[in-house]
């Protein structure tokens, strides 16, 4: 009945929306404001998709949204306020509810399985039915979802994956690998009884799909996962996907550097994995770091996808977003937003949106706000400084009620949080935590506790522009965006 529903909805939408090359209006331009003529003009396309490229900004709620608006525009020595990020100038909007089957506050695998399979599931599995527990090889098994990814692939397009995690993380993952544990990512923590039932690690499900020829381009990090242990990487049954995936067909290749993946030949699949876990913080990149930006590994994705001849879907992750919030560390998280904007940027210059639908959104937000009354082009990580009565900003930061001066950005709980006694002086660097309430936390393997701060649960937006964009609008449950695709694509939502 949903996708019936549906189906019914974006007929009719259509029906309003005229033709192909844009919508027809009765409405003068000479009658409309300025302000808003580029809005009035928006093309409204209705034919097929050719290609969909779905951008995940993974933690990227819309505070952070804002946030990173001011910074780019602040680094750029621009008004930050009035900045634009590229992703703002699509032309359709939508707010997208984010829970998971059996949480309020979600996780990065039951977003990303809601967005590419078109079914919510539970917190922490992998593209399987929320009917399997957590850790249930044997349910996870019984109820695998198909994901827009695999239907790709049987349908003949070219594929892509590019993360600046590892491509074995959870929103990646979610793209082509079944299972009941995010974790499971190699073989380490596998259980034997699960191994024993059919359950296969992530990795190996990555570089040995049933589906087509598997993906044309892979971009990431997490180099570990497909090394045993005696070539420093983590997997303990011996074998080395790597070499097991490049003899298995000819012309593949597998690159380790950005100038090895610039230099790559254009024919054959492609394989970069740049970094044994995820690759670096764009505030910890040097003139040795040898990894590729995200733009780089986008645009190298896009060479080998736009001539494809039946077209190709492409998923980008900005996936140190969501670390650096975790991390409570804001500027970490800012940069990324701005880097993962140059991608979008980047791509918007190459694509036409005729044939094109570009998608860009976050599986979930943080705990991270910013507010204080800072005046108008306040640094965006400092201090808070008020107006006076008249209107003008003080020479001096405003401060607390024990007169400590804070910040504009803050998070609820976090590692900010993480002090005794009065709230010391808060940082202002790059690199520094923002302040935080509760002191929440994770147990390692260790049994250590680790503070970390946490996902948020309200709304996150969702950007669009191409075939059949225009339906992304009002407020929709997340997996509605599996079924746009679906639709733009003109496949049958009742065919899985």
């Amino acid at each position: 009945m949903r996708a019936m529903l549906f189906i019914l909805t974006a007929t009719l939408v259509g029906a309003c929306g005229g033709a192909p090359d844009g919508v027809e209006s009765s409405v003068e331009l000479g009658a409309v404001p300025a302000s808003l003529v580029e809005r009035v003009r928006a093309p409204r396309y209705t034919q097929h998709a050719r290609n969909v490229i779905v951008f995940v900004g993974d933690g990227m709620g819309i505070s952070t949204i804002t946030a990173g608006r001011i910074y780019d525009g602040q680094q750029r020595g621009v008004d930050g306020e009035s900045n634009v990020l590229a992703f703002e100038r699509l032309p359709h909007t939508a707010l997208i509810k984010t829970y998971n089957t059996n949480q309020q506050v979600p996780d990065s695998a039951g977003t990303a399985t809601a967005m590419f399979t078109g079914h919510k599931t539970r917190a922490g599995v992998i593209s399987v039915g929320p009917q399997a527990d957590r850790k249930d090889c044997a349910a996870a098994l019984e109820h695998r979802l198909t994901t827009v990814w695999e239907r790709a692939e049987r349908q003949g397009l070219a594929t892509g994956i590019v993360t600046t995690t590892r491509l074995t993380h959870a929103t990646p993952a979610t793209l082509y690998a079944h299972s009941p544990e995010r974790n499971w990512e190699d073989d380490k923590h596998l259980p034997a009884e699960a191994k024993a039932l059919g359950c296969r690690d992530i990795a190996d499900q990555l570089l040995s799909r049933p589906e087509g020829d598997g993906a044309e381009v892979m971009l990431g990090g997490g180099l570990r996962n497909f090394l045993p242990r005696e070539v420093d990487g983590r997997r303990r049954d011996g074998r080395d996907l790597l070499e097991e995936w490049s003899s298995g067909a000819p012309d593949r290749q597998i690159v380790r550097t950005a100038e090895e993946l610039r230099t790559a030949a254009m024919q054959g699949q492609l394989l970069g994995l740049f970094a044994n876990s995820h690759l670096p913080y764009e505030l910890d990149r040097t003139a040795d770091t040898t990894a590729p930006t995200l733009r780089q590994m986008t645009e190298a994705a896009l060479d080998r996808l736009e001539d494809a001849d039946n077209g190709y879907f492409l998923m980008v992750e900005g996936g140190r977003i969501d670390h650096g919030h975790h991390d409570g560390v804001a500027g970490k998280a800012l940069a990324e937003v701005v880097a993962f904007g140059e991608a979008v940027d980047a791509t918007l210059a190459r694509v036409d949106l005729a044939e094109t639908l570009v998608l860009v959104t976050a599986d979930h937000s943080h705990v991270f706000t910013m507010g204080g009354y800072p005046t108008r082009n306040n640094p965006i990580l400092g201090l808070v400084v008020h107006n006076d009565g008249a209107g003008h900003a003080h020479p001096m930061p405003a401060v607390d009620a024990d007169g400590t001066p804070y910040t504009t950005l803050g998070y609820l709980n976090g590692p900010g949080a993480g002090f005794s006694g009065p709230r010391p002086m808060p940082g202002t660097g790059p690199q520094s935590f923002q302040q935080a309430l509760v002191s929440t936390f994770y147990t390692t393997s260790s049994g250590e506790k680790a503070l970390t701060e946490t996902h948020a649960g309200e709304d996150v937006a969702l950007f669009a522009g191409g075939p059949w964009a225009h339906l992304a609008s009002g407020v929709m449950e997340q997996n509605l965006i599996h079924d746009l695709i679906v639709f733009a694509y003109g496949w049958s939502l009742e065919e899985q």
